[in-house]
């Protein structure tokens, strides 16, 4: 069935000279063209990729810094341009195994998704090399990628070795998605948005001498304002205006609730407490159920979240739709 599919790959590069053509030689042959982003390296990025005469390679250059965001939207834009029906992505510093191309755009060719990503923390010899900071980091900023995208059921958000289907890939709107390391959740909450179906696939990664722009303990400082903005827009958009459920009446009225409760028995509390008398059974009761009974409310209401990842995949949907 892949044979059938024309596989892009994407690989946004910023002074990676001395690894990218050792990746570039060791992308298998399922792959039909290779578009290379210099984001505008001060070394000779650019050249090491041509210099590899894989004849798959093509080389586009931004005259201006973009991120690795912006560089991936160049790339996802120019194999939108060739008629790629599966893009995959992967950087060019030599962590992701190029081998697992087949393995990550499998579940997209065989129709059971739309967005496949690496999933790192899989194989225990991972576990075992990678940096206890990028672990610790990725381990918190999963939990709050989780939230805030809708997709409870991936993990390791901050993988960059990704592969995507045309329709959804047409369908998310790539100029809007951010620019900088933000880049890889912002995708996710992209997709939430237009409903694709997303996977994790168990890949190694290799920890060599290259070195990583991302901090993930430094993302897990700087990342929550976004994923905040992001998750309100995401329960807005997908429970008060394209949908009204049982969700949109448990959350809001749960987290009402819990407010009156927490408010109602902290001033009671302090009074009683300042005129020294012990406050009485029955407004400690009017405090606590409405904040138990709120609680209830929004825990409901989260696991009703949970259960509403998408599920079919959109390639099905739109197959025969010109998009």
């Amino acid at each position: 069935m892949v044979s059938n599919l024309k596989i892009f790959a994407v690989m946004p590069a910023y002074n990676e000279s001395a690894h990218i053509g050792d990746v570039i030689r060791r992308i298998p042959a399922m792959v039909d063209r290779i578009i290379v982003v210099d984001d505008c390296s001060s070394d000779n990025t650019g050249e090491a990729a041509k210099a590899t005469g894989d004849l798959r390679v093509e080389v586009l250059r931004n005259e201006k810094n973009l991120g690795v965001g912006g560089a991936t939207v160049a790339g996802y834009r120019q194999a939108l341009a060739k008629q790629a029906d599966i893009v995959v992505k992967i950087d060019a510093d030599g962590q992701m195994d190029p081998k697992m191309i087949g393995k990550l755009v499998r579940p997209i060719a065989e129709g059971s998704a739309d967005y496949t990503k690496g999933f790192r923390f899989h194989d225990r010899q991972t576990l075992r090399v990678i940096p206890k900071i990028r672990l610790i980091g990725n381990m918190g900023l999963s939990y709050l990628v989780k939230i805030a995208s809708g997709y409870w059921n991936i993990f390791d958000p901050t993988n960059g070795f990704t592969a995507i289907h045309k329709t959804a890939l047409s369908m998310i709107g790539i100029d809007k998605l951010s620019q900088d390391y933000f880049f890889e959740t912002d995708m996710l909450c992209h997709l939430y948005r237009i409903q694709a179906t997303v996977k994790d696939v168990p890949v190694p990664t290799h920890y060599g001498d290259e070195i990583s722009q991302l901090n993930p303990l430094k993302a897990l400082i700087q990342f929550p304002g976004k994923l905040l903005r992001a998750y309100m827009k995401r329960i807005i958009w997908r429970y008060y205006i394209v949908d009204f459920s049982t969700f949109s009446l448990l959350f809001p009225v749960g987290w009402l609730l819990m407010l009156f409760g927490l408010v109602f028995g902290g001033i009671k509390w302090y009074t009683h407490a300042s005129q020294g008398i012990a406050t009485p059974t029955g407004t400690v009761m009017l405090a606590v159920v409405p904040l138990f009974v709120g609680f209830q409310m929004v825990l409901q209401a989260i696991l009703l979240d949970v259960n509403s990842v998408p599920k079919e995949p959109l390639q099905k949907e739109y197959a025969n739709d010109e998009l």
